[in-house]
């Protein structure tokens, strides 16, 4: 499999490459050159197949031959050694649990099968790799879990001073090891530029092996997909079509689902639903994409006002909103909508909800009232425990807290604090190598 630029369709690179490289030379994203389509029989037999076996058999379609099948089965193994509930709360409704890996964030599943690809690349090339990824929430830690003292890499973490839990600030910055938490004086968007900024200077590009960990990555985004088939394998879809409901920030989890959905997962229709950071719903109600400042809220992972992976989406249409709009619809919810949605659904079904769930949710339960004829999902993508200072607010009640984010709370702090300025991301990158 070869992949491309968006901006640049006609230059292909191997895999390779486009992971090492993470973004393309000339500042797009890679694509890869096509999206092949499962067997008709697929979903027959998919039913009675484990997650790991159908990630196995949808990745060798995107990684081999540059991968050996033999190290590719060993990657799929290790990084998908998690559950994926999936709970039914009423009559064609349920939830799709993400968030059972080491951090409790859907970042796991593609942060760990990234880390071993890039690990693996790095022996083979004999080059130590710096990973600098841009977080507003979940992916730092994820990335930081799944990179933590790997041999041949470093991990960079920007994260936006005073924007994301308390909790993941500690899930950030309590690694240490081969990881550097950077805590930015300004927003996520802000962040994600530093990071856009490095990758195209050319005297850090020469100084050291760059690439990122963000969904930008191609070896981020199309792990992702896996899941989406695997849902779709495990409802066992009869004549009632698929709505899936994805809490949306930087779309890199809705483009992986629109490519599971091109390589033949029956999904009807998806809802992008998104807090009021919400230029893709904007841009499906009137075709015109502006980007803007993103506003704080209380689901901060989606705190994003200018979506990468929106590029991506615009390649996968055809830069036609008539196309997209044929598959996604936009949904867009306030924090009290939020808060009120958390409170139902507990009162209603005994579920907790994280707040980014609870946007998923609610634009799932708008889209049904109108088009009743469906089974939807919306997906919980990270634990509310990550979340508990706000949820137990709303539902007055303790959250249960995994051990795993339990032994987060008692680490210490470990950040080096740079205001938002290019220069001086780069003078303190220049230091470390």
């Amino acid at each position: 499999m070869k992949f491309y630029s968006v901006r640049q369709k006609n230059s292909l690179v191997k895999l390779q490459e486009a992971v090492m490289n993470g973004i393309a030379p000339d500042g797009g994203l890679y694509m890869p050159s096509q999206i092949p389509r499962l067997p008709d029989n697929f979903f027959k037999k998919a039913g009675s197949m484990s997650f790991q076996d159908i990630a196995f058999e949808i990745s060798k379609n995107f990684f081999v031959p540059d991968l050996p099948q033999n190290v590719l089965k060993k990657i799929v193994e290790e990084s998908f050694n998690f559950d994926l509930p999936l709970i039914e709360l009423d009559k064609q409704l349920y939830v799709f649990e993400l968030f059972h890996g080491p951090t409790c964030a859907f970042k796991d599943f593609a942060a760990r099968f990234m880390a071993r690809l890039l690990s693996f690349f790095a022996e083979k090339s004999r080059q130590e790799i710096t990973i600098l990824v841009a977080t507003s929430g979940d992916t730092g830690s994820a990335v930081a879990s799944g990179f933590l003292n790997v041999d041949n890499i470093k991990v960079i973490i920007l994260y936006p001073s005073g924007k994301v839990s308390p909790l993941q600030e500690k899930q950030l910055t309590g690694m240490s090891g081969n990881v550097i938490a950077i805590e930015v004086q300004g927003s996520f968007d802000d962040c994600q530029k530093l990071a856009k900024q490095t990758f195209l200077d050319e005297e850090l590009r020469k100084k050291m092996t760059l690439t990122s960990a963000n969904s930008i990555n191609i070896a981020r985004l199309l792990p992702q997909s896996f899941y989406y088939v695997y849902l779709c394998a495990r409802l066992k879809l009869k004549n009632i079509p698929l709505v899936v409901s994805v809490p949306s920030g930087n779309f890199g989890n809705l483009t992986a689902g629109v490519i599971a959905k091109r390589m033949g997962a029956p999904i009807s229709k998806f809802i992008a639903s998104t807090n009021t950071n919400s230029v893709v719903p904007e841009y499906l109600e009137t075709g015109n994409f502006k980007p803007r400042t993103s506003i704080s809220t209380i689901s901060n992972a989606m705190d994003v006002g200018n979506p990468s992976n929106f590029s991506r989406m615009l390649e996968l249409y055809d830069d036609d909103v008539e196309k997209m709009r044929a598959d996604i619809c936009g949904a867009i919810f306030s924090d009290s909508q939020t808060r009120d949605a958390i409170a139902n659904v507990f009162n209603r079904y005994q579920y907790i909800m994280d707040p980014h769930g609870a946007v998923a949710y609610l634009g799932l339960i708008e889209f049904i009232k109108t088009f009743q004829e469906y089974t939807g999902v919306f997906l919980e993508t990270a634990h509310p425990a990550k979340f508990f200072e706000e949820v137990e607010k709303v539902i007055k009640t303790p959250v249960p807290m995994p051990d795993r984010l339990k032994n987060y709370l008692e680490r210490e702090k470990q950040a080096v604090f740079l205001n938002n300025d290019f220069d001086e991301l780069k003078n303190f990158l220049l230091r470390q190598f």
